[in-house]
């Protein structure tokens, strides 16, 4: 009786260990690992999911570019989930989960799309002018780009501010430099949210520098000095 015992439990506890690698194997077929440059299927099936929940707009082509990764940063803030771009098992996990609700997510999404869309940006640019900066001098970043969008001399969007050129030459370097499409660490992304919330350290200014590299000569000779905080003076 015993060796039957024994031998049972064996074999018990050899169909737990197949069952678990089976289990293993299917979730790791499941959710792969999607981020920026990724391709195929798996990145089709996200994308039709984004597509469906509001969060992407276009056709589902299979490469995971910049709109995708964007796109999925969206889903990752509203759902407070880690804002990294990656479509990994968590994130495609909450993704999938929600394909259900149907239209209710959708028009979720879209009403929250605007501020999502600053908040991508705007952390960017922060994360990219101020990544060395204090906190005070990354949310001063984000007022100045927020006070441009208020004011009638610029584009009327966050994104069209960052992005808008005098000649041939953008506004803000990063754009020039590609650093505006890196990812931006978390204190770049809560300054960002601290500016959309209107906390404020350098006023109206529209303006600012590091004039430690550059003499800033335009700048200071036609708009008025407010503030300096950290490396950057701030103009209005």
């Amino acid at each position: 009786m015993k060796k039957h015992t024994k031998k049972a439990v064996l074999a018990g506890l050899i169909l737990v260990l197949l069952m678990m690698q089976a289990a293993n194997l299917f979730a790791d077929t499941i959710y792969v690992t999607l981020k920026f440059g990724s391709r195929g299927t798996e990145v089709v099936n996200l994308q039709k999911a984004l597509i469906g929940q509001g969060y992407l707009t276009g056709a589902a082509d299979g490469i995971f570019g910049k709109m995708t990764e964007g796109a999925v940063i969206k889903f990752q803030i509203e759902k407070k989930l880690i804002i990294d771009g990656i479509a990994g098992r968590q994130t495609q996990t909450a993704l999938f989960s929600q394909q259900s609700t149907g239209t209710s997510t959708t028009i979720t999404a879209s009403r929250s799309s605007s501020y999502d869309t600053d908040l991508y940006w705007l952390s960017r640019i922060i994360h990219a002018e101020a990544e060395a900066e204090p906190y005070k001098g990354k949310v001063a970043v984000g007022n100045v780009v927020l006070n441009r969008v208020s004011s009638s001399l610029f584009p009327s969007t966050v994104k069209g501010v960052i992005f808008e050129y005098f000649g041939t030459i953008p506004q803000f370097s990063p754009v020039a430099d590609g650093t505006i499409y890196n990812n931006p660490s978390q204190d770049s992304i809560n300054a960002a949210k601290d500016a959309l919330n209107q906390v404020n350290y350098v006023g109206t200014s529209t303006y600012f520098f590091n004039p430690d590299k550059s003499a800033g000569t335009w700048i200071v000779n036609n708009k008025t000095f407010v503030v300096r905080i950290g490396d950057h003076a701030f103009y209005r």
